[in-house]
């Protein structure tokens, strides 16, 4: 593979499922405020930032609240959600992950993390993953959000390689875009009715290898 020289991962719904806790966050906090909160209700989260997801919530409940009490609730959300990560292990990790990344490093092909989760350092060591990646760039580094492709940049930067020469492992439509504008080849994990412009779709890293990698070269 001449012209693949690095691999980028997105963290959530590629590496670890982390969503999962969100939702038990935000539910908590809802059942707190006097009213429930669904899966379905859940769903209209997905990509979005901490503070607009209190403001959807809140609509949700039909509750309306100052600057500061938002502040606070959404502090509580992000503390709550935290107690969760800090007991995660490696059992989490998501099947064939570890296997993937092992081949791409006997392949010597450079590995980074670019994830919007400002908690991505923390899950990382929880998963004892850490030592696998030559980069990590994360929602502390990153101004713009996907889809703007700052994210994968910097990592690309930060590995000392072109973009033309990175392939993005990503299972949100936001994500994809983000790879595709800056200009990576880009494989989707999950469903190619929501990823189909990634250049592959697979369920999951358990069902990539490196010949498939070797097709998108």
């Amino acid at each position: 593979m001449k012209n693949i020289k690095a691999c980028l991962f997105d963290l959530d719904g590629v590496i670890v499922d982390t969503a999962k806790y969100h939702y038990i966050a935000w539910k908590e906090l809802a059942n707190e405020l006097g009213f429930d909160f669904t899966l379905e209700d859940n769903e209209k989260l997905k990509g979005v930032s901490r503070m607009t997801s209190l403001d959807i919530l809140l609509s949700i409940g039909g509750i309306e609240l100052g600057e500061d009490k938002k502040l606070e609730l959404a502090t509580k959300k992000n503390d709550n959600y935290l107690q969760y990560i800090l007991k995660m292990g490696p059992e989490e990790i998501l099947p064939g992950t570890k296997e993937f990344l092992e081949v791409l490093r006997k392949e010597n092909i450079k590995i980074a993390l670019g994830s919007a989760s400002k908690n991505a350092m923390l899950i990382l060591e929880r998963l004892e993953l850490t030592g696998y990646f030559d980069a990590i760039v994360d929602g502390t580094h990153v101004a713009k959000a996907k889809p703007d492709p700052e994210v994968f940049l910097q990592g690309a930067e930060k590995l000392g390689v072109a973009p033309t020469e990175c392939v993005v492992f990503e299972d949100a439509e936001a994500g994809v875009e983000a790879a595709l504008a800056g200009g990576m080849k880009c494989v989707g994990i999950g469903s190619s009715e929501v990823l189909g412009k990634a250049h592959l779709v697979v369920d999951g890293l358990h069902k990539m290898s490196i010949q498939k990698l070797g097709l998108l070269d």
